[in-house]
């Protein structure tokens, strides 16, 4: 049970770093990531978005474990 509360805990701690994160480059950025992404379907920040998010991933799984 105390390894279930931790992984919870976790979880819960390495999505709000991901999402403080994610709205930190919003927030830096002079236009709205999800407009351009999604209403001008701009592909090539799509792609700089999704390696963003998958290193930030790795790097709060491996300081996690």
């Amino acid at each position: 049970m105390e390894a279930f509360i931790a992984t919870v805990l976790y979880t819960f701690l390495g999505l709000v770093i991901f999402f403080i994160a994610l709205l930190g480059m919003e927030i830096m950025t002079k236009f709205s990531i999800r407009t351009k992404i999604s209403e001008e379907g701009n592909i090539a920040l799509a792609i700089v978005l999704g390696s963003i998010i998958v290193s930030l991933g790795m790097i709060i799984s491996s300081a996690i474990q």
